[in-house]
């Protein structure tokens, strides 16, 4: 049986909460494409929030460095840990999935298909609400303005930091 993690202090779901699973990392920093383009779309608003837990930055960085190198990854988790809200979970669970759950977060993109299936979606919608998704979809639909209203409220700034510093 698998010892469950006792959190009290959930934060609150918001869409504004995104996790990214290991392989949306990887292919970030090492190929780009719609990896970058779904988690530039968080790196350039301060009101959004890249939730993680130590387990999932962990399979991220084991996954760059068997992609590239070790110094590689390392720079990369330096750099990820300033961006990233820290969250826990039980150690049993599925990095992605748990820290979404506790970390408060409505949507998780994956390049995984066993977790973008209907039957996954329902099942989680019964205990979080959280949307599964692939970056392409995330970034397709993804509208700042309209999420800003919802989530800070009056009259969307635009975009307030550069992705890439």
């Amino acid at each position: 049986m698998t010892e469950r993690a006792e959190v009290t202090d959930r934060p609150e779901a918001s869409p504004a909460r995104v996790v990214a699973d290991a392989d949306v990392f990887a292919a970030d920093l090492l190929v780009g494409g719609d990896a970058r383009r779904a988690l530039d779309c968080l790196r350039e608003h301060s009101w959004t929030t890249l939730v993680a837990s130590d387990a999932l930055l962990d399979d991220a960085e084991a996954v760059i460095a068997s992609l590239s190198d070790s110094k590689l990854a390392a720079d990369w988790r330096e750099r990820i840990e300033t961006l990233r809200e820290p969250t826990d979970h039980a150690g049993g669970d599925h990095p992605a999935l748990g820290s979404a759950y506790h970390g408060g977060a409505m949507h998780l993109l994956t390049f995984d298909p066993r977790l973008q299936t209907a039957q996954v979606g329902a099942t989680l919608r019964k205990r979080v609400a959280l949307s599964v998704r692939h970056p392409k979809a995330f970034a397709t639909l993804f509208d700042a303005e309209s999420l800003y209203r919802e989530v800070v409220g009056g009259e969307y700034p635009g975009a307030d930091r550069d992705p890439r510093a």
